[in-house]
């Protein structure tokens, strides 16, 4: 598969390179419980030639605070910036504007918007659902005490979720004194798919005024197969130039490699032979003349049940 990147030369006087490197720039946390913990992850890809920096985050209020997980990213390397809800400090609605300032290849801003509501007579302990690193295929549950306090008439009528892959269990009302409390198990079954799980529960309740309030879910599904680097720079070549590297391909059992799969025929593979859990692969890039830049997607097929396999990103230059 070859991948679209551009060219920032083409694109040097357009303010709003930043913007195109971002799927998402607003979100909305809906109602919360206090002390909950509320992330979202605002995803970008560098997809230009040129190495991308982040110089600074910076929030308009205090009620939300932004992280990044990498700031400086090659071609096609992706990074997120990590919007906190500070639950536990803010009350009531809240929004905040989080700046992404980039000072590599040129200076721009992105500008990001949250939002929500945090109310103060729900709470959950713990104040999310983590699965924590699950291996593919196994299942795993977890436990969520949620308590309401002031009205012993509240009721949850229904969790939904909009991932097929979990199963909500609630315990009957325990009712006390000017509390409600209600113990909820969630099940995340063997099919749910491999990487980082960010998920959420609506809970529906006969509150007429705060009607739903939602709760994260959080964790990874690891992967049955891995490739180390997952993005890999040839940096730049000669048109009749070549190139080497060295792929780790990881497993949790031991396994073949079975194919390798590539659409360009300027590279070829040194695959070792035999089942092990960790096998080293040689890429080899050789130039044919052309000048076009190197941007290629690596699949690397194995012998572990269902053929699976993972990917791996090539990009470089050509010069003449």
């Amino acid at each position: 598969m070859v991948l679209g990147i551009v060219g920032f030369a083409n694109i040097a006087t357009a303010d709003n390179y930043a913007d195109k490197m971002f799927e998402v720039k607003t979100h909305d946390f809906r109602t919360v419980g206090r002390g909950t913990k509320c992330e979202y992850h605002f995803d970008f890809t560098n997809i230009y030639n040129e190495e991308v920096h982040v110089a600074a985050v910076r929030t308009s209020c205090g009620c939300t605070t932004p992280t990044l997980s990498a700031d400086t990213l090659k071609t096609h390397e992706k990074a997120s910036v990590v919007a906190t809800f500070n639950t536990s400090t803010f009350i009531g609605q809240k929004a905040a504007t989080i700046t992404v300032v980039f000072d590599r290849p040129k200076y721009a801003e992105v500008q990001l918007k949250v939002s929500g509501f945090i109310r103060t007579d729900i709470t959950f302990d713990p104040p999310e659902v983590a699965f924590g690193e699950v291996p593919s295929g196994e299942e795993r549950e977890r436990e969520v005490m949620i308590t309401h306090n002031g009205n012993t008439d509240w009721e949850i009528l229904d969790v939904r979720s909009h991932c097929s892959d979990l199963r909500v269990r609630l315990e009957p009302a325990e009712r006390t004194s000017g509390q409600v409390r209600y113990r909820m198990a969630v099940r995340m079954n063997g099919d749910m798919s491999e990487g980082d799980i960010r998920e959420r529960l609506t809970l529906i309740s006969n509150d007429r005024s705060f009607p739903t309030t939602e709760m994260a879910i959080s964790g990874r599904v690891r992967p049955t197969v891995s490739i180390s680097p997952e993005a890999v720079s040839l940096g730049t070549t000669t048109a009749e130039g070549s190139a080497e590297k060295k792929l780790i391909v990881r497993g949790d059992e031991p396994f073949e490699i079975s194919d390798v799969e590539c659409a360009d025929e300027r590279f070829q593979f040194e695959v070792p032979v035999g089942s092990k859990k960790l096998h080293m692969v040689k890429l080899v890039y050789t130039g044919d003349g052309s000048t076009e830049p190197i941007s290629q997607e690596i699949r690397i097929v194995t012998s572990l049940s269902g053929g699976k396999s993972a990917t791996c990103i090539v990009t470089g230059t050509v010069s003449p």
